[in-house]
């Protein structure tokens, strides 16, 4: 269906030089999907969009469009009916071996079924960036599933990705984190009469004091570090904690399938001179000036609401200018396109940064760097929302929510729902084996296909010769429907990276496994006829190799049993 499709765009293409040659040079013809099924495969909305620009009526335009396609090559050998629609829409009908190729397409690419060719473009995808002052937790869950499935999926078209983790190891809450653990190894917890106020509370501090007193040596992906044992040693107790909650942040990302290929420190911007050369970059620019003993920026320049301070009365800076100098250190290291997932608290820097990144001149485009900001996740169990975990002290960490179902269901529920949405997470849903479990609907259709496929091959079938099955045997409705749907991957991908968006991907995959669980309740695959027992065994092993590539971009494993 995709050499068909390809064949088809380039005869519509050819369809409007003919027709209407007068058309802008910047329209490009497309296909899109009917609104309802029955109306055909392909919709052609071409005519209603160039009559205007045109002067012409669109039904009109729509008429002499179809006649002109239907002179062209690839539309007799690919299409069976051509019709107009409404004002001016034109729906196409495919023969059956226009479907039907997508098998042979799915079963030669195999796992790189829907991957572009390699395009030399760089791209850093900023996710988690949890200060390691505690247990991650669920928001920190929803974006790592949403940012490694958007790097697979930029993967999948071909480009260069980086997956950065950016964390603050200095400031407040750190100093907070150290004085915590300090009163800890001197006994204290929370409660008593000299537990600090601003104090974290959760059991893990005391694990950090026991562990800092026990001389122990913690080692995270980017530290190291050996406590001393002194109780007055506060930078020692400092750096032992960070170094410890950035182990267990570890800890909790490898169990959750999610990798990084760089860790950057806020502490470096400073070391390194970066904040001050990017103000004084501003300054140079003329985008600053000095107001009430602070230094502003000029940032309503540039689209914000006001001008921002940039330098505090007390000489401190405020947290987004550290953000300028960072996305001025990733354009400079080759990124063409960066993209920041957070929370949705933090969409009144966006303006700020961008505004930032603008005045310092550095040949920044508007609107770099992208982000995607994710709202809150409710978790409930037992009927009732769970707002607190004893080990945090204050809310729902990432490795409770896989303790009580699995990494598989919170990848792919945290990813199921749009990240500007807010999300519940039903604990006792992600447990039940029953279609109402989206992940265990996905799951279960591979898991039944591997089972066809098993059956198959002991009464006799050759699994490895199933590519040379005879396709034009695949005429059930079910079966063209199931092929469509095969059809959409390459096209969902592209355009799920393009709006950042993976829980497209998600969406997909529960109506390909809805497509297939319909055609396993409607026909017979291991039936006396040995051509038609093959096509239908390669229609289901290329169904199974598209649920599996869809679900490896969200991270989630595809069983062959449940």
């Amino acid at each position: 269906m995709i050499q068909a499709k390809r064949a088809l765009l380039s005869a519509l293409g050819d369809a409007l030089r003919h027709v209407a040659p007068e058309a802008p040079a910047t329209f490009t013809p497309v296909f899109e999907a009917p609104k309802q099924a029955a109306h055909g495969d392909l919709a052609v909305t071409a005519a209603m969009q160039l009559a205007k620009p045109l002067k012409k009526n669109p039904r009109e335009l729509a008429t002499a469009l179809v006649a002109a396609l239907q002179a062209q090559a690839a539309v007799a050998q690919w299409v069976s009916a051509i019709e107009i629609a409404g004002p001016g829409f034109i729906n196409l009908r495919l023969k059956p071996e226009a479907k039907q190729s997508i098998v042979t397409d799915v079963l030669s690419a195999g796992e790189k079924f829907g991957w572009q060719a390699p395009t030399g473009k760089k791209v850093l995808v900023e996710f988690v960036s949890a200060n390691p002052t505690g247990p991650l937790h669920v928001g920190h869950g929803r974006q790592g599933a949403l940012g490694d499935a958007l790097c697979n999926l930029f993967e999948t078209q071909g480009q260069s990705v980086t997956r950065e983790f950016y964390y603050n190891d200095a400031g407040v809450q750190i100093s907070t984190l150290a004085w915590s653990t300090h009163a800890r190894i001197k006994g204290l917890k929370p409660g008593d009469e000299h537990w600090p106020e601003s104090a974290y509370n959760g059991d893990y501090i005391a694990d950090i004091a026991a562990d800092f007193l026990a001389r122990q040596t913690v080692k995270a992906d980017d530290r190291e570090f050996t406590a001393s044992g002194d109780p007055e040693d506060i930078d020692g107790i400092r750096q032992f904690a960070v170094a410890y909650l950035r182990h267990e942040q570890d800890l909790d990302l490898k169990a959750f399938g999610v990798r990084f290929d760089n860790y950057y420190l806020e502490s470096s911007l400073y070391t390194d001179g970066r904040v001050e050369r990017t103000v004084q970059k501003l300054i140079d620019a003329g985008k600053t000036y000095e107001e009430g003993g602070a230094l502003w920026l000029r940032s309503t320049d540039y689209g914000d609401d006001k001008d921002r301070v940039m330098r505090k009365t007390d000489g401190g800076y405020t947290y987004f200018v550290p953000d300028v100098a960072y996305h001025i250190a990733k354009w400079e290291r080759g990124f063409e396109q960066v993209v920041n997932i957070q929370g949705s608290d933090h969409h009144g820097t966006i303006a700020r940064v961008r505004a930032g990144l603008q005045a310092a001149g550095v040949g920044i485009p508007q609107g770099w760097p992208d982000y995607v900001l994710h709202k809150m996740v409710t978790v409930m169990r037992n009927g009732e929302e769970v707002k607190i975990s004893k080990r945090a002290g204050s809310y729902v960490t990432l490795r409770d929510l896989i303790e009580w179902t699995s990494k598989d269901a919170v990848r792919f529920f945290l990813i199921s729902r749009k990240a500007d949405t807010e999300f519940t997470f039903d604990v006792d849903l992600a447990l039940k084996q029953n279609d109402e479990n989206p992940v265990f609907y996905v799951q279960y259709a591979h898991a039944r296909i591997h089972s066809v496929r098993a059956q198959y091959a002991e009464k006799g079938g050759d699994l490895n010769a199933i590519g040379q099955a005879d396709l034009s045997r695949l005429t059930a409705d079910t079966e063209l429907a199931l092929m469509t749907k095969l059809a959409e991957f390459p096209g969902m991908l592209s355009l799920a990276a393009q709006t950042l968006a993976p829980h497209d991907v998600a969406f997909y995959l529960r109506d390909l496994a809805s497509a297939f669980h319909s055609y396993y309740a409607a026909e017979r695959f291991l039936v006396d006829e040995v051509e038609l027992s093959r096509a239908r065994v390669a229609l289901l092993s290329a169904t199974a190799q598209v649920l599996r590539n869809g679900l490896s971009i969200l991270g989630v494993r595809a069983p062959e049993k449940m």
